[in-house]
């Protein structure tokens, strides 16, 4: 499994040309012309009654073989028997033009989705077994623009992770402790499924923690309405996490003018409000860590055959409105979005950190 680790960077250099380098070269433009779907939003049909009741449906589950999001580094182990439930909803993968929304059997983003999951999602397999679903995910163009199709693109997306969220809170249990966790577009969908599922619900009083990283959560704007307050210390539980990471000089607008333009959940415009900032080397809303306190951020091998836990190579403050500064950028090759974007680094550069995070939260929550 550890050899698969190379296919990281495969889709690094993917979201690189994508996202980075043809940016800098030819701008927005060329981005929105290579990777926006020009035909119309094709609706689909909802998910099957009890469609998420079949293992094939999921990336990863407790019982799949070759679960993609038990993979560790040398030297680390996977939780025997752990206590909580992971439900994690994994990035974009899927970077076709053809359609707005990823079919079920499209290898190549299934098959990016499993290396994402072995980066991202393997940071709780310590204390909670992990399931992952299968979903038509909206394209990497509906980011792109403002276009309906693209909204009923993610609206779709969406609707397949509640129909998963229901199956999985129906197979773990009624009393298990749950950790909620995504990234990106699983970061976005994550936030509505805590909007509708989590805020004002029994199930509220289950949730260890959520972890809602590499996505906008406004203060005032947005927490009122998904049912959790932003954790404020490493020892809290039934709380959000949520952090953006940029290198010096940092230049946020391309988040930040889009996300200007949007309603919070509340209704209140998001426009230049505060957003959620955890430092995740500490756990701590709003503070800052030096790199020495960075337990280990995963960087692949030279040969790329596998992937290593350094620590003290990043450190971490959050700042300005409220994204997550790294300090010099960290030299990953062109795989930095522009204004010094690290976003598709968000778990790994703190992978060592989330892990004992997760651990934490779970013991005290325990208590």
């Amino acid at each position: 499994m550890a050899r698969k680790f190379l296919y990281v960077v495969a889709v690094l250099i993917i979201l690189a040309i994508a996202a980075a380098f043809a940016y800098r070269l030819y701008g927005i433009e060329l981005l929105r012309r290579t990777m926006v779907p020009s035909a119309p939003f094709e609706a689909l049909p909802e998910p099957e009654p009890n469609a998420y009741a079949k293992p094939t449906m999921w990336i990863a589950r407790p019982d799949r073989a070759g679960n993609p999001a038990l993979w560790v580094p040398q030297g680390l182990n996977v939780g025997a028997n752990p206590p909580a439930a992971v439900f994690f909803i994994h990035p974009t993968s899927y970077l076709d033009r053809g359609h707005w929304n990823a079919p079920l059997d499209n290898a190549d983003a299934n098959g990016r989705a499993e290396i994402f999951l072995r980066g991202q999602a393997s940071a709780f397999n310590e204390v909670g077994a992990i399931w992952a679903p299968r979903y038509r995910q909206a394209t990497f163009g509906a980011f792109l623009t403002s276009e309906d199709s693209a909204r009923q693109a993610l609206a779709l997306a969406y609707r397949d992770v509640l129909a998963a969220f229901d199956q999985f809170a129906k197979e773990v249990g009624p009393d298990r402790p749950i950790i909620l966790a995504g990234h990106s577009q699983g970061a976005l969908h994550l936030t509505h499924l805590l909007k509708d599922r989590i805020a004002g619900q029994p199930i509220a009083d289950r949730i260890v923690a959520a972890y809602v990283v590499g996505w906008p959560v406004s203060k005032p704007a947005d927490l009122p309405a998904l049912g959790l307050p932003e954790c404020a210390t490493a020892q809290q539980t039934g709380c959000i996490l949520s952090w953006q990471s940029f290198a010096e000089p940092a230049d946020p607008s391309l988040i930040f003018d889009t996300f200007d333009q949007t309603t919070g959940f509340n209704g209140q415009p998001r426009a230049g409000t505060p957003v959620v900032c955890t430092n995740p080397i500490t756990g701590n809303a709003g503070d800052s860590a030096e790199a020495s306190a960075n337990l280990g951020a995963l960087f692949p091998s030279e040969d790329l055959t596998e992937a290593t836990l350094e620590p003290g190579r990043i450190p971490g403050r959050c700042e300005g409105r409220g994204i997550l500064m790294i300090g010099t950028p960290p030299d990953l090759g062109n795989y930095v979005l522009p204004g010094n974007n690290y976003h598709v680094f968000d778990y790994s550069l703190f992978w060592g950190n989330i892990r004992q995070d997760a651990a934490r939260r779970m013991a005290a929550f325990a208590r």
